[in-house]
């Protein structure tokens, strides 16, 4: 079984009338259940419903041969740390499906890293469906402690650039060092 989802906060017609055409002209053989969101096309040759609990979600992910998704990043971490194949399409802004083009900033690099295959335009969906018989994805490895790593130097730069600039200010406005001042205070200890 293949498991389309477009999410639910969109409708993503394009992509589910992509999929229903591919399975009327026998490009896709296999069934299909789909999450199909709020949208104005209604399929006719796949089981779908507009939306899904998490665990009935996560159970039809964990079913899939591979999934075929919207490139919205929950969908795509799901199916990644799933260890499934998956074909992303992203919403475009140029069809109004969004209003900007995050999505397809995310495919182009979750494809570049190999993680997933990507169709940029419906029309190359067949040979996506194609290349997914043979693709084998690079998955993920959670390096949460490298993003710790990066995280914490990041703000110790940004705290030693802010206290470069509060001290630069503090001796600029008064030409006196902070040190000498710091000296002379009657209270220094």
């Amino acid at each position: 079984m293949i498991f389309l989802t477009v999410g639910t906060i969109f409708p993503f017609d394009r992509l589910v009338k992509a999929v229903d055409e591919a399975i009327e002209a026998n490009v896709i053989t296999m069934p299909v259940f789909a999450q199909i969101g709020r949208t104005n096309y209604k399929p006719r040759h796949m089981e779908c419903v507009p939306s899904l609990d998490k665990r009935v979600f996560d159970t039809r992910v964990d079913e899939a041969t591979f999934v075929i998704s919207h490139a919205g990043i929950g969908s795509l971490l799901i199916a990644l740390e799933r260890r499934k194949r998956l074909l992303v399409v992203p919403r475009m802004k140029q069809y109004k499906e969004v209003v900007n083009d995050h999505q397809l900033a995310t495919a182009r690099r979750f494809a570049e890293l190999g993680h997933v295959l990507a169709a940029y335009d419906c029309a190359e969906l067949p040979q996506r469906l194609h290349d997914m018989e043979s693709f084998a994805p690079v998955f993920r490895k959670n390096e949460a402690h490298r993003v710790i790593q990066r995280l914490s130097q990041f703000i110790d730069e940004v705290a030693a650039h802010a206290n470069q600039r509060t001290f630069a200010g503090l001796q600029h406005k008064h030409d006196v060092p902070i040190e000498a001042k710091s000296a002379n205070r009657s209270d220094a200890p």
